[in-house]
C-alpha cells in the first residue's frame, strides 16, 4: 500500500517493472526507469542541498522530465509547485515568490525571459534547464543554472524522511479577489484522492491515460496519480487542436480521457474513428458543467464510453460524481460524494438543510488540503470546523466551505445553484475579476476598470471588462486588447471591453459592481454584445489549462 506519493510509482515498479508508465511524442519509460528517474531527481535535490519542506517549481510543457521533477522533489523531501506552463512572467513570479521557490526546473528559453525580473530578494538559487544554455547572460549571480545531464550527475544526498502528513505539494489557484492562492497539499491528500478517484472509475493497469489538461490544474494531475495507483499509463500530450486528440486517441490506445468543457464542445462535433471510439471505455468533465447539447453529441459520439460528470475544488482534490447510469434520468447533476469523502449541504448556521433547500457545499475527509500557503486569513474564511462534531473535541476536523450553492433532492443527489462570489470560470480555469483589473490598471490608456464573467455558450463565461479610457479622444480598445496579450495568458484576456465615460457608484463612493453585473446580464439576455474570435480560438489552446 503506497502511504507516500511518490510510493505510487515505486509500487507498481516493484510489481511490473517494465511495465509501460509514461509516453511522449518520440519517447516511452516504463515503471523501473521511472523509478529510477525519480530516484535520480530526488538524490541530485538532496545532494545540491534541498531542505525539507523546501519549494521546488517546475515550469515546463507537458514531457518526462516534467513528471520526474515533480516526483522526484517529493521524495526528496521537498514540495513541488507545478505551474502551468501558458502563464506569462509575471503570474511565475508572483508564485517563486509567494512560497520562496528555492530550485526551478524549468527550459533556458524562459528562464531567460524570467532571468531579467530577478533580484536580491528572490529565493531562488538552482535553476535546471532540460533544454537550453545554462551559460546565457542575464542569469542572477546567486543562482547557480545547470542542464538536466549536469544536475543528475551531480553530488548525491539522502531525502529527507517523510510521512503521509507531511507536505508534497503546492497548486495555485484564482479566487474571486486578489492573486492565485497557492493551496497545500500533503502526500496523505493526494494519495487518498488518488485511490478515491482510480476506485470509482475503475482503473486497472491495462488502461491508458491521455494526459491532456495541465499538470498544474488537479484534474491533470490525478491523470498521473490515477494511473500510477493502478499500475496504468500515461501519455503526455500538449494540447494545440481539437482533431489532434481523436487521432492521439486512436494511435496510442487510450482507454481513459479527461477535459474541461472548452474543450470537450470541440471534440463533440469532430468525427472520430472507429479505431479511437473503440478502446475509449471512459471520459471524463470537470471544470465547469457539461452544456447538455454537448453531452448528447458526446454520447452519440461515443457509444460505447462511459461519461463520468465530476465537480471539484481545488481544495479538496474532487468532491462529486455523477455515475454513467444516472446520465438519463439526471444530466444536470454533479452526483454524490465520491469514495471516502463526505458532502453536506448546510445554512448559514452549519445545520444540514432539508432535501431540495438550497445550501452551501462543504466537504469533509482525507481530500481536504492544510489551507491556503502563508495566507492566515483567506485560510480562516475557507477552511471551518466542520459541521456536526461532537462539541468535546479540542482539535476539530476542518473541512472545506466552498462558497457554493448546491441543493440535494431526495435520493441525495446533487445539483449546482450557483457561487456566493465574483470568481470567473472560463476555458475551465477559474479567474480573479480582480487580478486582471490590476493588469489592465497597469496599462496608461485606462483609467478606471471593473471586470465580470458574463455567460458564454463555449467558454462558460467570456471575461467582460468595463473601462473608462484616461483619453477617450482615439481609445482603441484593440490596442487595449493587444496590451493584455503581452500582460496575461490568454484565459485571462478580456473578449470584450466596454467603454464607458464613467462607472456607476454606490453611496460610499465605490464602483457599483451591482449595476454593472445587472447590465451585462441584461445584455446576454437580450443576445447583445459581440463574441472575439480570437478570445474563442485562444480557449481552445489554453485549455492546456482549466482549474477545478
Amino acid at each position: 500500500m503506497s502511504d507516500l506519493l511518490h510510493d505510487l510509482i515505486a509500487r507498481a515498479a516493484d510489481r511490473a517493472p517494465a511495465s509501460l508508465a509514461l509516453s511522449a511524442p518520440a519517447a516511452r519509460m516504463d515503471y523501473g526507469m521511472l523509478h529510477g528517474l525519480v530516484d535520480d531527481v530526488a538524490r541530485a535535490l538532496a545532494g545540491a542541498g534541498l531542505a525539507r519542506d523546501e519549494r521546488v517549481a517546475v515550469w515546463l510543457d507537458k514531457r518526462l522530465e516534467t513528471v520526474a521533477a515533480m516526483f522526484g522533489a517529493a521524495r526528496a523531501g521537498g514540495v513541488f509547485v507545478p505551474v502551468n506552463p501558458v502563464l506569462k512572467e509575471a503570474q511565475v513570479l508572483h508564485i517563486m515568490r509567494d512560497c520562496d521557490v528555492t530550485h526551478l526546473v524549468t527550459t533556458g528559453e524562459r528562464f531567460a525571459r524570467l532571468a531579467p525580473h530577478l533580484g536580491d530578494g528572490d529565493a531562488l538559487r538552482r535553476c535546471v534547464l532540460v533544454e537550453g544554455d545554462p551559460t546565457a547572460a542575464g542569469t542572477p549571480p546567486a543562482v547557480t543554472v545547470q542542464t538536466w545531464d549536469a544536475f543528475l550527475a551531480g553530488a548525491r544526498g539522502t531525502p529527507h524522511r517523510r510521512i503521509d502528513v507531511d507536505l508534497a505539494a503546492i497548486l495555485y489557484t484564482s479566487g474571486s479577489t486578489g492573486r492565485p492562492k497557492g493551496v497545500v497539499l500533503t502526500h496523505r491528500n493526494m494519495v487518498a484522492g488518488a485511490k478515491s478517484v482510480a476506485d470509482y472509475l475503475g482503473n486497472v493497469p491495462r488502461d491508458r491515460l491521455l494526459a491532456l489538461l495541465p499538470l498544474s490544474f488537479d484534474a491533470g494531475f490525478s491523470q498521473l496519480s490515477t494511473a500510477f495507483h493502478a499500475g496504468a499509463s500515461v501519455h503526455l500530450m500538449n494540447y494545440l487542436l481539437p482533431a489532434e486528440v481523436p487521432r492521439v486517441v486512436a494511435t496510442e490506445g487510450i482507454t481513459g480521457l479527461g477535459a474541461v468543457p472548452p474543450v470537450w464542445i470541440p471534440l463533440a462535433r469532430l468525427e472520430w474513428p472507429e479505431a479511437a471510439t473503440a478502446g475509449l471505455r471512459y471520459v471524463t468533465n470537470t471544470g465547469g458543467a457539461m452544456p447538455r447539447a454537448t453531452l448528447e453529441l458526446l454520447r452519440a459520439k461515443l457509444p460505447a464510453t462511459r461519461v463520468f460528470l465530476m465537480y471539484g475544488l481545488t481544495e479538496a482534490f474532487r468532491s462529486t460524481y455523477l455515475p454513467p447510469e444516472q446520465l438519463d434520468r439526471r444530466p444536470d447533476s454533479i452526483g454524490k460524494a465520491i469514495p471516502n469523502a463526505e458532502i453536506l449541504v448546510v445554512r448559514a448556521d452549519g445545520t444540514e438543510c432539508d432535501p431540495d433547500e438550497p445550501g452551501e457545499l462543504v466537504h469533509r475527509g482525507a481530500l481536504v488540503a492544510q489551507g491556503y500557503w502563508n495566507d492566515p486569513a483567506k485560510t480562516a474564511e475557507r477552511f471551518r470546523r466542520a459541521p456536526g462534531q461532537p462539541e468535546g473535541v479540542v482539535s476539530p476536523e476542518l473541512a472545506v466551505w466552498s462558497g457554493d450553492t448546491v441543493r440535494r433532492d431526495a435520493e441525495g443527489f446533487l445539483y449546482f445553484v450557483g457561487r456566493r462570489d465574483e470568481m470567473i470560470k472560463t476555458s475551465g480555469y477559474r479567474v480573479s475579476p480582480t487580478e486582471v483589473e490590476e493588469a489592465l490598471y497597469a496599462i496608461p490608456m485606462v483609467a478606471e476598470v471593473a471586470v465580470f464573467g458574463a455567460p458564454h455558450p463555449e467558454l462558460g463565461q467570456q471575461v467582460v471588462a468595463f473601462v473608462v479610457p484616461a483619453s477617450p479622444a482615439g481609445f482603441d480598445a484593440g490596442a487595449l486588447i493587444a496590451e493584455c496579450r503581452r500582460a496575461l495568458p490568454g484565459f485571462m484576456v478580456p473578449g470584450r471591453v466596454e467603454v464607458r465615460g464613467e462607472l456607476p457608484r454606490n453611496p460610499n463612493g465605490k464602483i457599483n459592481r451591482t449595476v454593472l453585473r445587472d447590465e451585462l446580464l441584461a445584455q446576454v439576455s437580450a443576445g447583445g454584445g459581440p463574441v472575439d474570435a480570437r478570445r474563442v480560438a485562444d480557449a481552445g489552446a489554453a485549455a492546456e489549462g482549466g482549474a477545478g
